[in-house]
Parts: structure tokens; sequence; C-alpha cells
């Protein structure tokens, strides 16, 4: 049943691309790909904006795990010399 669907769904592609386009169906699609182009470069560079604002806050992250691991290991000599 799944396999026909998918045929079905196919051969209603093809069927689709042998349609004679008219110049008002082109020119909608080219508005139509004109407009989705500039959301598509909004998020892309929201995207690497994230990414990068991300691996700061890691390397953070990181930083203050090495500083509190120093802290820790100084407490710890501080404890064993006032003993």
């Amino acid at each position: 049943m799944a396999q026909r669907e998918q045929i079905a769904d196919l051969l209603g592609q093809i069927r689709d691309l042998q349609t004679e386009w008219s110049q008002g169906d082109i020119t909608r699609i080219i508005t139509d790909n004109g407009a989705l182009k500039k959301p598509v470069r909004e998020l892309s560079a929201q995207s690497e904006s994230l990414t990068s604002k991300l691996a700061a806050a890691r390397e953070n992250v990181c930083f203050a795990d090495k500083r509190i691991a120093d802290l820790e290991v100084q407490l710890t000599e501080q404890k064993q010399d006032a003993t």
C-alpha cells in the first residue's frame, strides 16, 4: 500500500513536470524564489551567529571548570597545610 502511494506521488510529480508553464507561473515562481532567498540568508546568518555564540559559551564553561578545579586544589592544599 505504501509503495503504491509512493508510486502515485512520483507519477503525479512527473505529470506536473510535463505540463506547460505560463509566463505568469514562471514570474510567480521567480518572485516566490526571490522572496524565500531573503529569509534563508537571514536564517543562515542567524545560525552562524548562534553557532559562534555557542562555541564561545562552551569555551567559557571549559575555562570556568578549569578555574574551579584549580581553586578546589588550592583549598585542599590549604586544608592539608593547616592540619
